[in-house]
């Protein structure tokens, strides 16, 4: 039976989340579940911190979701480290902590991926419509999502 895994890609106060199953029988394309967008809410950050994890956690349970890969935070890399950077890693830490009540968390950074997946580096993988027609199917992938599937292809050791 296919496995439904997440991808899962956080930048500033919005959360990309790609849920998608995995074949069993060793085949390559993955099937999108779902591409959604999650936006923390105004005001409380820590009340918005909460409701987020909440919408999360709940999402994944209801899913019946058995692995989580995320994109790990990177380091900038001109200057230093801005308040939304932070508190982008904030968010992104919310986010894990809400997904490893229900399944394991992998992190993976864009560099590691360009390393390890394929002979490209992972921006081009983004930029390459033939490769997501060939690598997926299912639910209408936006191309802003595709970082969050491609964490995912990479997770499966795919290329």
């Amino acid at each position: 039976m296919p496995e439904r895994w997440l991808g899962v890609v956080v930048t500033g106060e919005r959360v990309t989340l790609v849920d998608a199953e995995i074949p069993d029988d060793g085949g390559k394309i993955i099937t999108i579940v779902a591409d959604n967008v999650l936006k923390l809410q105004n005001g409380d950050r820590a009340l918005a911190y909460a409701a987020i994890a909440r919408q999360i956690r709940d999402y994944a349970k209801e899913n019946s979701i058995k692995k989580c890969v995320m994109k790990a935070s990177a380091v900038p890399l001109r200057g230093p480290a801005t308040l939304s950077l932070l508190q982008s890693a904030e968010l992104r830490g919310v986010v894990c902590c809400a997904l490893a009540d229900i399944a394991p968390v992998e992190t993976t950074t864009k560099s590691r991926i360009s390393k390890t997946f394929g002979s490209r580096k992972a921006d081009e993988y983004l930029a390459d419509n033939k490769f997501w027609e060939e690598s997926v199917t299912g639910a209408d992938l936006k191309s802003g999502s595709r970082e969050a599937a491609l964490v995912i292809l990479a997770a499966r050791g795919d290329d």
